[in-house]
């Protein structure tokens, strides 16, 4: 059993989606779990109420992702509020997607800051307050490797930066046992993009399984990676895409 009983897990943007399916399947396995929204309160409030259905205990913080001291301040206020911190799931994102003559600086600095600068100001506080043997996992993408259609210039260039962060933090954090992996979904059934949208077929037609995934199967891996059976496993890019990028 992956266990994590007695473990803290902070998982930004955790109010929906794979945030939300990611902050369930942790506090399964045994995690206190705080989870970081921006404007959806309500939404928030019942994935706390999903997990505090689980046993654990659970907190949510309003945080902007593109606000470096609020980052930081819900990376502390989970380790006061528990007492610990072993697992940073860095979720939260920005989803652009125009094409390049259409993209305004406001779209490029708030995808930046989102997607590249927030993971890494998180990483940042959480090494500070983390547990030696500790996990950071991030939420990446398959247009990392594949661009199935124009417009993904800026979304894939912010999630592409997440790898050369994974591997650098991998590096420098692997003396204390910190393991640091980043995740890469395909198309997952989410509000943002659901299974019965309007590119859904064509979508669909990428993948080798022929079908979107559900939150839970990203959020599988990712408790995978949380847990102590992949102790080992760090650096690494992982894709969780039905083979979309096969």
């Amino acid at each position: 059993m992956n266990r994590i009983d007695g473990k803290t897990a902070l998982v930004t943007g955790g109010g929906r989606g794979i945030g939300a399916a990611v902050a369930l399947r942790l506090a399964e396995q045994g995690a206190d779990i705080a989870i970081t929204y921006h404007r959806d309160a309500a939404r928030a409030a019942e994935t706390v109420a999903r997990i505090e259905s689980t046993g654990r205990r659970a907190l949510a913080v309003r945080a902007d992702a593109a606000d470096p001291d609020e980052v930081r301040a819900a990376v502390a206020r989970t380790a006061d509020t528990f007492g610990r911190l072993d697992v940073l799931v860095n979720n939260a994102g920005e989803f652009q997607v125009a094409p390049l003559a259409e993209l305004t600086p406001e779209q490029i600095d708030r995808t930046l800051a989102v997607n590249v600068r927030a993971p890494l100001v998180a990483a940042q506080a959480a090494a500070g307050r983390m547990t030696d043997g500790g996990r950071i996992i991030g939420i990446g993408s398959n247009v990392t490797t594949y661009i199935p259609f124009p417009g993904f210039s800026l979304y894939s260039a912010s999630k592409t930066a997440l790898i050369g962060m994974t591997k650098a933090l991998a590096r420098e954090l692997g003396g204390r046992g910190i393991t640091v992996n980043v995740v890469h979904p395909g198309a997952t059934n989410t509000e943002l993009n659901p299974a019965d949208g309007p590119m859904a077929d064509t979508i669909r037609g990428y993948t080798a399984v022929g079908r979107y995934a559900e939150p839970a199967e990203v959020a599988a891996m990712v408790a995978h990676l949380a847990g102590p059976d992949a102790a080992y496993v760090t650096g690494a890019q992982i894709a969780v895409d039905g083979g979309f990028t096969s």
